[in-house]
């Protein structure tokens, strides 16, 4: 799983070095949501995490709108990478 999410991320780099793009900011959270969106399912209790992942998805939706404004080609690859859908 982990070669995939790299793959991902490294088809995402404007270049070699990228580590804070929003392109690459965007994968990143993803990837986070995803690990604590099942770890919510077998801990429903741990509202703290649920607080925290509520704030990735919207830190998420934030860099996305950004890229949808600014650099449409791009955020287009980047929904189209990740599997999101809007």
């Amino acid at each position: 799983m982990a070669t995939t999410d790299t793959a991902e991320i490294k088809d995402l780099q404007l270049h070699e070095k990228d580590t804070g793009s929003a392109d690459v900011q965007v994968a990143l959270l993803t990837r986070r949501i995803n690990e604590l969106t099942d770890h919510l399912k077998t801990h429903v209790k741990d509202h703290a995490s649920r607080r925290g992942l509520l704030k990735m998805v919207a830190r998420r939706r934030s860099l996305l709108d950004y890229l949808d404004h600014t650099a449409n080609d791009r955020y287009k690859k980047v929904i189209g990478a990740l599997g999101l859908r809007k």
